[in-house]
């Protein structure tokens, strides 16, 4: 068993951190808001800390689960980020989605104090997280992952190596490019069967059972058939994503047209007010006009 810190406690972080406890790992949890990390406490009779250097004096790995790059600086390496009280050959986990240069930029100043970094962003929704099986993307050197393998096992299915640390950001880029084709293909679908005139549950019934079948096929049909858009991912967290994606495209020189497009799409939800709509929105854009 581990002594672990967990940073970040949203819908994802929450029930991750849960899960180690359950595991019997001796966790440690920071949030932004105190109240939400003495909720946590209670719920799984953890630790709290004010500080992310507080939660990480004497842990063998820090996990951190936050927004953006800028909030990963502010808990990694602000004044009083987890960086100062990690000890030398502790390990910090990253399951923030965010830049491949954010991770490669951590990594250096982590490794300057002997800490190792991995990037680790995750896939599976809040669902996922709650039932302990999400995917995990990594990014770093193996004898880490090997070492923080077992113990992810607490809240994940699948942990998989990609290559160097940046590798797992980039890998989260691939999947939010899949994913986003898919949603607008879905979305376009279900629209054509109601201007058909066609029973969409039906439909969908049949063809999920051929080569149009898809996680969110199975996932997200009938609420999309009901109009109901509260389910999983913020249409916002999407955007950032596939503006990180758009961003390392245009630096890599790959070519997005259909991540473009619907990342713009996502933009008229927006205007629509549709910021925590989840990705299944793009019908509700769709329909607006019907």
């Amino acid at each position: 068993m581990a002594k672990v810190a967990f940073l970040g406690l949203g819908v994802m972080g929450f029930p991750m951190a849960g899960h180690l406890v359950s595991k019997g790992h001796e966790v440690t949890v920071y949030n932004r808001t105190q109240a939400k990390a003495d909720l946590w406490a209670k719920e799984y009779q953890g630790k709290t800390a004010l500080t992310p250097k507080e939660a990480a004096i004497g842990q063998d790995i820090v996990f951190t689960c936050v927004g953006n790059d800028d909030d990963l600086r502010q808990v990694v390496l602000g004044d009083d980020g987890a960086i100062h009280g990690m000890q030398p050959g502790s390990i910090l986990v990253d399951h923030t989605t965010a830049s491949a240069d954010v991770a490669r930029e951590v990594y250096a100043v982590l490794a300057a104090k002997n800490i190792a970094f991995l990037d680790a962003p995750i896939s599976g929704g809040q669902a996922g997280a709650v039932n302990g099986v999400l995917t995990v993307m990594m990014g770093g050197d193996q004898a880490s992952f090997d070492r923080v393998k077992p113990i992810i096992a607490a809240y994940s299915r699948c942990a998989e190596l990609l290559g160097p640390v940046g590798s797992g950001q980039l890998t989260k880029m691939v999947n939010q490019i899949c994913i986003a084709g898919v949603v607008q293909g879905l979305a376009e679908g279900l629209h054509f069967a109601k201007s058909a005139g066609l029973d969409g549950l039906k439909v969908i019934e049949v063809i999920s059972k051929g080569a149009a079948q898809s996680w969110q096929m199975e996932n997200r049909y009938n609420t999309m058939w009901q109009g109901e858009y509260n389910f999983g991912f913020a249409i916002d967290w999407m955007r950032k994503d596939l503006g990180i994606a758009l961003d390392e495209a245009r630096r890599n020189g790959s070519t997005l047209p259909v991540t473009s497009l619907v990342d713009q799409f996502y933009a008229d939800v927006q205007a629509m007010k549709g910021n925590r709509w989840d990705t299944s929105s793009l019908l509700a854009r769709l329909e607006k006009n019907r």
